[in-house]
């Protein structure tokens, strides 16, 4: 048995990849072996303070839920491959606003037997009609790694922030893991919600929420007032994990920020900032898909769930990785860190890509005048007596 094997096999993800009658399986690509070398990355950057199991890290939630392997539907329960016309769909129904999409999407009256529905489809069609209505739904390996660090779009002047607060906006899984592990290696995180809409993962089990947050400052603000923006320029990293859309109905400029102040900036997406399908909702079992990483059914050679949710840990720490190399390379920056993206980085080979800072672009300046200059007329007199 091969080191990486092992390393799946004692990572608990093995035993969330497989059928639930079958035996479990290993996944599409030695994956144990890439998250425990973005584990050591983690712990590079971070002067040894993250020290943490990267793959045992990735079944934590499922660990805490009680979940487990259940084949062709995620062990959480809300995502499903299905089968269409020609190939294979992850559909991701978590919100009952989902379920209720299914009729629109389908072209159909009822949700009842609606995998039926998908069958006599195909996945072009179906793929193409769930981004337009906003239906997370992915494509097995239709996504492209692309975690990425950026200078913002935006002049900027190089400058380096010597605190280190991270204003944390983000909510469930990937983000706060992110904001977890930078203060595992100093951080002081805030915590922001919105009053009337805080973060979901407070209804859940109280465990993987204490796991996340644990140590944390909390503030609850609304997030169409002048206070999210004094927090948010008042950071050192920002981190959220909005729709572009939503952060431009809030009049918040996430580019203009990070020039501004110098704050590193880390948006968790469902695509990534420059996808073509950038407002895409995407969750962390469809988006492992989108980026491939799924495992093989030995019997039909369908795709089958790997591990539980599997982009958003991974999203995560990459997340957390693209943070402190920007932070130590001096801000801005823009850590755009997809779900899907990062899912596909993983399955073809995990690379985190940290622009080279290049010559700074530096406004146009001019030198001060060492005087005010005459009023028109102010020495005609005196000019002109001289030229009789």
């Amino acid at each position: 048995m091969g080191a990486g094997l092992t390393r799946w096999a004692a990572s608990g993800l093995m035993a969330l990849t497989g059928r639930a009658d079958g035996p479990p399986l290993t996944g599409p690509a030695p994956i144990a072996d890439r998250l425990a070398d973005l584990g050591e990355v983690l712990a590079v950057l971070s002067d040894g303070r993250i020290a943490v199991d990267a793959p045992a890290l990735c079944g934590e939630r499922a660990a805490l839920l009680g979940l487990g392997r259940q084949g062709r539907t995620s062990p959480g329960g809300a995502c499903r491959l299905v089968r269409a016309a020609d190939g294979w769909l992850a559909v991701n129904l978590p919100r009952p606003e989902d379920v209720a999409l299914l009729p629109a999407w389908l072209e159909v009256d009822e949700t009842d037997g609606w995998e039926s529905a998908v069958a006599a489809r195909e996945v072009a069609w179906l793929d193409e009609r769930a981004a337009l209505l906003g239906l997370p739904v992915g494509v097995p390996a239709s996504v492209s790694p692309a975690p990425l660090v950026r200078r913002p779009r935006r002049p900027w002047r190089a400058r380096r922030r010597s605190g280190f607060t991270v204003v944390d906006l983000t909510s469930m899984w990937a983000g706060p893991l992110c904001a977890s592990l930078l203060g595992l290696a100093g951080a002081d995180v805030v915590k922001v919600e919105s009053p009337g809409r805080p973060d979901g993962a407070r209804l859940g089990p109280p465990a993987l929420y204490d796991l996340l947050h644990a140590g944390h400052r909390s503030v609850a603000v609304d997030l169409a007032g002048p206070d999210l923006l004094r927090l948010l320029r008042s950071a050192d990293v920002v981190l959220e994990s909005s729709r572009p859309r939503a952060l431009e109905q809030l009049g918040i400029d996430r580019e203009a920020i990070a020039a501004e102040t110098g704050c590193v900036w880390v948006a968790v997406t469902g695509r990534g900032l420059d996808a073509p399908d950038a407002n895409r909702p995407s969750f962390g079992d469809d988006a492992a898909v989108a980026g491939g990483l799924v495992a093989t059914d030995p019997d039909d050679g369908g795709p089958l769930f790997c591990g539980d949710a599997l982009a958003d840990p991974v999203t995560g720490m990459v997340a957390a990785a693209g943070a402190l190399a920007a932070r130590a390379a001096g801000g801005p920056w823009i850590v755009d860190a997809g779900l899907a993206p990062c899912a596909a980085a993983l399955a073809s080979g995990l690379r985190l890509d940290v622009e080279q800072p290049g010559p700074v672009a530096v406004p146009p300046r001019a030198r001060e005048p060492w005087a005010a200059a005459a009023a028109m007329g102010a020495h005609n007199d005196e000019v002109l007596a001289g030229a009789a």
